[in-house]
């Protein structure tokens, strides 16, 4: 996995594991969450979009399982009802 930068106000970067399908997402403020079972497409159009933190908010966050890994304490967050792809 190697980690790519991202143009983004919000994302500095992202690294994804293919054959785990496993998305590590940085924020700017140095916050890291690892995201599972992410579509390879998934995260290719994250990389193509125009507005990755745009695309992030409407296609990721809240629709998949993720673990706060700044904060390895906290348990991993379910994706929400209806939303798991």
């Amino acid at each position: 996995m190697q980690r790519v930068p991202l143009e983004s106000r919000s994302l500095a970067s992202a690294q994804y594991d293919p054959a785990l399908r496993r998305l590590e997402v940085q924020f700017h403020n140095g916050e890291r969450y690892l995201y599972f079972r992410v579509p390879l497409d998934c995260y290719q159009a994250l990389l193509d979009s125009h507005s990755k933190g745009a695309f992030f908010n409407r296609h990721i966050r809240n629709c998949f399982a993720f673990r706060h890994l700044t904060r390895p304490l906290r348990p991993i967050v379910l994706a929400a009802p209806g939303k798991t792809k």
